[in-house]
């Protein structure tokens, strides 16, 4: 089944790089959304919120929905005109958009002070490579040197050569032309994921400016084994200093066997690594003094920490393989084969990161290439610099075809103890007591965040977008996106203000914008689902009708009329110094109605991923703050991404064990349930009864 979608992946691939057209597109510029239309969808997004609080005692719904319009219009008349006003003319005075240009960045991630590690980078776990041996794959080899093992490096070489294919054929327009509007967007989004960093500052991060094409390090791979960092060579300079040439894959995996045995005879002479890694995994102000502190050691930390932020992306070969003991879950009947649920979730925590290679990781870099001994793969990366779905699309090329053995020139599967003396060599750090003590505080810190962090993969075998389209005729995200509210209310009893992203991508940088998936009709029609006397038709009707508003709400936050990147704009050209105040904003509802308890983003049908963990925004507009994360926004709350294939749906859930309101394993139930309970309905109705029902993976 996964040949048949590999090969349908490489014909698009094909058809994109010939389907060209001679005149470049432009794309247009992200509009200021009209202030009166925002505040009149923002109010209708209150109604849910409004309603639950009546029914448990407090103000009644019209009274103080009354109120909201009251303050609304005074906004609108008033303070909220003069900034409105102001959001256009930056928007004049921008070179690319209002919000892009000025704000997002750093009030969506930048100032953001929470470690990066489970709560703000992405993840993605790769499907296993069928090109590789079984036995290797279960780890039944003695073939490894300082624990890493032969078909980890090809795997690795492999996958790092494919990236940088897909990069050069982008830079190139061999494939996404700027003739499309796809191509525009992915080689200026693509561009912002190599050859840079995030670089920790007090109160503020700030991105590491690219290198000149001409630079050494440019050309460089960052190489991560047992907490050293070294660097590979991986394209050479040209004529044309923007057009480097990829090396062969060969000689990359020829030079990280150099540095596997430069590792075994550090290892062999008693030297361990201090683990700087994982001062990138802790809080971002001790993350700056402690690089702060680094840098004034010595120049050569200059130059190594310069090195990194420059080189093209990165590479963590680990020396164990991760596993978690089988669990038996409580709920529906489940099948735990292909793959095992103690696979599945292995392979994510791997990716993720664990208390046992979490310090062999430069967190600050955008994408991340990891291998494990047994040659499970993924990849993970730093958010700020573009969205997930930029490097879920660089991935997929990296994996939709297998190692192909022939142009490594062998088929021996042995280390030679030949070590190439050129094309890498080692990143040093030099360091204190200071750095010693820091690092191991930061272990113990970024150790309590993982430990804490109850997060799982769910199979939904079901059925998937197919029967959706084609039996059920519904949107699958919308109907996705209803399963989650019903999930919800059900572990809970009650309902959350729900975030999910939608790309903006149709504009000029573009990024994302907030759909409130919460609304009186999903409202309406959760409820119908829990009240034992609704009937079927009832159900049915309401269900149409809440994936008909979700569906109208996308395309509004997809063609720039969404409300929270409007909402925030405005907030922040508030001048409260000069006395400006806005009823609106004071308003606890206000804040209330964007706590994303339940977070949630779909990224693509995953054919090539065995399960994903994605970034989600988070507004706090309390303290004008934007936060991001894939992880569960609030402690009693949830981060979840999906991924919806034609038969099967793949969910990533986040959670706290802390809270004693959250557990990964009952929503996961709860999920299939609310999924299993929805195809009745919607059969009910067509008086349909399915011929097969297949488990889920649990």
């Amino acid at each position: 089944m996964f040949g048949k979608r590999f090969h349908s992946f490489s014909n698009q691939i094909r058809l994109n790089s010939t389907m060209t057209r001679k005149t470049p597109l432009a794309l247009p510029r992200l509009p200021v959304p009209d202030l009166h239309q925002t505040l009149s969808r923002y109010l209708a997004s209150l109604e849910p919120l409004l309603l639950q609080d009546e029914a448990r005692g407090g103000a009644p719904y019209q009274s103080a929905y009354d109120l909201r319009v009251k303050w609304a219009g005074e906004f609108a008349s008033g303070v909220g005109q003069v900034c409105q006003e102001r959001l256009q003319a930056l928007d004049r005075a921008s070179p690319n958009n209002w919000l892009n240009d000025n704000f997002w960045i750093n009030k969506a991630y930048l100032e953001w002070r929470a470690p990066l590690i489970v709560n703000s980078n992405w993840w993605l776990a790769f499907h296993d490579d069928n090109q590789i041996p079984e036995s290797a794959l279960v780890g039944e080899t003695s073939n490894s040197r300082a624990g890493i093992t032969f078909w980890q490096v090809r795997r690795a070489a492999w996958l790092v050569h494919r990236t940088l294919q897909f990069k050069s054929r982008l830079d190139t327009q061999e494939i996404h032309p700027e003739t499309t509007r796809t191509g525009i967007w992915l080689r200026d989004s693509t561009s912002k994921m190599f050859n840079i960093a995030r670089i920790p500052k007090q109160h503020c991060d700030i991105l590491s400016t690219p290198p000149s094409p001409s630079s050494p390090s440019s050309h460089k791979l960052l190489l991560m084994i047992h907490n050293w960092f070294y660097t590979v060579t991986v394209t050479r300079p040209t004529s044309d200093p923007a057009r480097p040439e990829l090396i062969p894959v060969r000689e990359i995996e020829t030079q990280i066997h150099g540095v596997v045995l430069d590792v075994e005879r550090r290892l062999a002479d008693g030297e361990r690594a201090v683990p700087i890694g994982i001062l990138s995994a802790d809080q971002r102000d001790l993350w700056a003094a402690n690089l702060e502190h680094l840098l004034s050691l010595s120049v050569i930390n200059q130059k190594t920490h310069e090195v990194i932020s420059h080189s093209l992306m990165g590479l963590s070969l680990e020396h164990t393989t991760y596993s978690c003991a089988p669990s038996v879950l409580p709920g529906p009947p489940s099948s735990f084969s292909d793959p095992p649920q103690s696979i599945l979730d292995a392979h994510l925590h791997t990716i993720r990161s664990t208390p046992l290679n979490a310090s062999n990781r430069f967190f600050d870099k955008p994408y991340t290439v990891i291998v494990d001994p047994s040659a499970r793969a993924g990849a993970t990366g730093e958010h700020s610099s573009c969205d997930a779905l930029v490097p879920s699309i660089v991935a997929e090329f990296g994996i939709v075809e297998g190692i192909d053995s022939q142009v490594f020139g062998t088929s021996d599967e042995v280390f030679s103890d030949d070590k190439p003396t050129s094309g890498w060599e080692r990143l040093d750090w030099v360091v204190d007591d200071k750095v010693k003590r820091q690092c191991l505080e930061a272990t113990g810190r970024a150790n309590a965040i993982m430990e804490d962090s109850d997060d799982s993969v769910l199979w939904f075998r079901g059925y998937g977008t197919d029967w959706m389209k084609g039996i059920a005729q519904l949107a699958p995200d919308a109907y996705i996106q209803m399963a989650l509210q019903l999930a919800w209310y059900k572990t809970r009893g009650e309902f959350t203000a729900t975030y999910e992203t939608v790309l903006t991508r149709m504009f000029k940088h573009g990024r994302t914008e907030t759909l409130r998936t919460l609304t009186r009709d999903s409202m309406r029609w959760v409820l119908s689902m829990v009240d034992p006397h609704s009937s079927t038709h009832t159900r049915h009707l309401y269900l149409r009708r809440a994936i008909q508003t979700h569906s109208q709400l996308t395309r509004e936050a997809a063609t720039g009329k969404g409300i929270d990147r409007h909402l925030l704009g405005l907030r922040l050209l508030l001048r409260p110094l000069n006395g400006e105040r806005a009823a609106l904003f004071e308003d606890d509802l206000f804040e209330r109605s964007s706590q994303w308890k339940l977070s949630t983003s779909g990224l693509s049908a995953g054919h090539l991923f065995r399960g994903t963990g994605y970034v989600s925004l988070l507004h706090s507009y309390h303290n004008s703050q934007a936060i991001c994360r894939f992880g569960a926004g609030y402690e009693d709350g949830y981060g979840i991404n999906y991924l919806a294939a034609p038969e099967m749906i793949k969910f990533g859930i986040e959670s706290k064990f802390a809270s004693p309101l959250t557990s990964t394993t009952k929503f996961k139930v709860a999920i299939v349930e609310a999924l299993d309970e929805m195809k009745e309905v919607c059969f009910s109705e067509e008086d349909v009864m399915p011929k097969n029902h297949f488990p889920s993976n649990l």
